[in-house]
């Protein structure tokens, strides 16, 4: 019943699966004139890819150091000493594998060119206030705690209504009927949240009821059928600009984007 809207980024890491997708991509002749970290049965590591890994790490969050530096070295080279295994195999020519470093290759193209897009289409801190303000209206001034019973028939939850209404326990009867595992355990229980947060049936039915109060008719939603109880109200402590600048931004962007994307689409010949 709810509906998403959260802004994660992936923590930096090194594990082999990554670096074989590096290791995939075609050396240029840039990185071959370059100078090395390490010559592995003859085969030199650049400086450049080093601090390509270098770079990725520090934009996670971690330290430029020498110890950072050592540990992406040994990654190398273990990865080089892999690689030259699998090409002793044969594998780079097994057509899976093939198509796999061509879906490596095009995702960081990709990934290129969204950041290059980006950069080249900045958001304006204009853009930014104006989202910020329509978020606040969006979310509205307060917040609601509720439950909830799904079941996955009107006439199951007219018979919970109605025994509720026969001084049943809201709490117990979700235990034991509700279909949403993750609240029944809890009494049916979904926190605080935002209106904005749930589907609209369920959204307008909340704001409908009055503190203590349950859903005399079953609400239905994509999910099935809804009995709902508002516990509590309170005041929504609106986060600062400042503090939701960087999810809008990256909102932002990201909606750009897409509609670059789709235009590119709607004008590329697909058949």
């Amino acid at each position: 019943m709810f509906k998403t809207g959260k802004f994660a980024g992936p923590a930096f890491s090194a594990p082999f699966a990554a670096l074989a997708i590096l290791s995939a991509l075609a050396v240029t002749p840039a990185f071959a004139e370059d100078k090395s970290v390490a010559v592995v049965n003859g085969v030199p590591i650049p400086q450049a890819r080093v601090d390509m890994r270098v770079k990725m790490a520090t934009a996670q969050g971690q330290v430029d150091s020498p110890e950072l530096r050592k540990a992406i070295r040994d990654d190398m080279i273990s990865l080089e000493v892999l690689a030259q295994e699998a090409k002793k195999a044969g594998l780079e020519k097994d057509p899976e594998v093939i198509q796999q470093t061509e879906l490596a290759r095009e995702s960081v193209l990709v990934g290129a060119f969204a950041q290059d897009y980006a950069k080249n289409h900045p958001v304006t801190d204009a853009q930014l206030k104006q989202e910020y303000e329509k978020l606040k209206v969006n979310l509205g001034k307060s917040e609601y705690n509720v439950r909830h019973i799904l079941v996955d028939t009107e006439d199951e939850a007219k018979a919970i209504i109605a025994q509720l209404g026969k001084k049943g326990k809201f709490e117990k009867i979700a235990e034991e009927k509700s279909k949403d595992a993750g609240s029944a355990t809890k009494g049916g229980s979904l926190g605080w949240a935002v209106p904005s947060n749930f589907v609209p049936p369920f959204a307008n039915a909340v704001l409908t009821l009055k503190k203590g109060t349950y859903t005399k008719e079953p609400v239905k939603s994509q999910f099935g059928w809804h009995i709902i109880k508002l516990d509590d109200v309170r005041d929504l402590k609106m986060p600062s600009y400042d503090e939701l600048k960087p999810q809008i931004l990256q909102r932002l962007q990201q909606q750009s984007i897409q509609e670059y994307i789709a235009d590119l689409r709607s004008k590329a010949k697909i058949e």
